[in-house]
């Protein structure tokens, strides 16, 4: 047996993007339906990092009283590069008048998730999309939680389902049709208790390689240090891992506890081919991901979504496709900025495995040109506090 559903658009995709997506439509009065293969709660206690853009934060808070990256989260004014032993603030208030929020990803999905089903979104999960049918009337064909057929005719079908989509090969022709480059390392990340070791996140550049002093809450810290990508999480004792972050950050002390979460985050960066196809298009990680280094990848699903948002709008409501036309090359522009940035920005912290002398001198270098330069110093403010969206 065959359920068949018709909606304006079919959202494939219960991430930040496809939900934030669902929300700006509603708020068009345009009505979607959303798939994810994951339960809720999944969804929710997948734990992630996550830094706020200041426009990410303020489209946020359209969703009203549910956000609370402004309550929850919290406020940085800065981050501090650290090399050769000394620390270097970026003051992003002072250089650009602009800011950003530590709010981990997966608290932005609960309050989404629980703003959209409050506000009677069809939201569907342990739905598995399986393939999408483009045309004039796109169909999604998917399984639900037991198994049985389930489609989705709509006027638009929007691929937000991660860098593993199903939706990419509607678009592009192939589910890794895109520019990719992987990266010779990656980063060993741990969750521990304990306070704060800094009050803003510290990037550090050490002979011994990278680490990043990051934040939780008062009682729960994540931090992470370079390594190789096959590094086995089991293979160091809780105090070999803070002897390895220790040395990484020479000049601060890190107030150490218990570990209770390790894993290890592989660098890739992807950019599809194409971003839509007919009546499909691609958001989010599905149509690009970058390092974590920059803290683009998230914010940059949102400015995909605010984009799109408004070509559908346009497009349902008004049969204008000029937006829609132009989201290609319009989300481009955006992408391969941040793209650029989060390569900068990896290049600039990390030691290669074949760097030479000559390479780290000339990373110094450049490193100290960043942090004496009024405009270096603003250059990496703008591009970690955001770029104004397009109009």
């Amino acid at each position: 047996m065959t359920t068949t559903l018709r909606t304006r658009v079919a959202i494939v995709g219960a991430g930040p993007a496809g939900l934030l997506l669902s929300h700006l439509l509603d708020e068009a009065g345009i009505a979607s339906i959303v798939i994810d293969q994951r339960s809720r709660d999944e969804i929710e206690s997948t734990i992630r990092a996550g830094i706020l853009e200041q426009g990410t934060v303020e489209l946020l808070d359209t969703i009203g009283e549910a956000s609370r990256a402004r309550t929850v989260g919290h406020r940085h004014d800065g981050i501090e590069l650290r090399f050769e032993g000394e620390g270097h603030r970026i003051d992003f208030a002072a250089t650009v008048g602009r800011a950003v929020w530590l709010y981990p990803q997966h608290e932005v999905l609960k309050d989404l998730i629980a703003a959209r089903l409050a506000a009677g979104q069809d939201l569907r999960f342990g739905v598995t999309a399986e393939g999408i049918e483009n045309g004039e009337r796109p169909r999604v064909i998917a399984r639900d939680a037991d198994g049985e057929r389930l489609e989705i005719e709509a006027d638009f079908v929007v691929g937000s389902d991660g860098s593993r989509s199903v939706a990419r090969a509607t678009v592009t022709g192939s589910s890794t049709g895109g520019y990719f480059r992987e990266y010779p390392f990656a980063w060993f990340g741990i969750l521990c208790e304990a306070p704060p070791s800094s009050e803003e996140l510290i990037y550090s550049n050490s002979p011994d390689g990278f680490a990043l002093v990051s934040q939780r809450s008062d009682t729960v810290q994540r931090m992470y240090f370079q390594c190789d990508p096959e590094t086995d999480t089991a293979a160091f004792s809780e105090e070999q891992l803070w002897d390895e972050l220790q040395k990484r950050v020479p000049g601060t002390t890190l107030k150490q506890g218990p570990i209770f979460q390790r894993d290890v985050l592989r660098f890739r960066s992807f950019v599809a081919h194409e971003l839509r196809r007919g009546r499909v298009a691609l958001v989010g990680d599905a149509a690009h991901t970058v390092p974590p280094t920059g803290a683009k990848g998230m914010n940059l699903a949102i400015a995909d979504v605010r984009l799109l948002a408004a070509a559908l709008g346009a497009l349902l409501l008004e049969g204008d496709e000029r937006l829609l036309d132009a989201y290609p090359e319009t989300a481009s522009r955006r992408i391969w900025k941040a793209q650029h940035f989060s390569w900068w920005m990896t290049s600039l912290l990390h030691v290669a495995p074949d760097a030479t002398d000559f390479d780290r001198r000339r990373q110094l270098g450049e490193l100290r040109t960043v942090v004496e330069s009024e405009h270096g110093r603003a250059y990496l403010a703008e591009a970690y506090c955001g770029w104004p969206f397009d109009a």
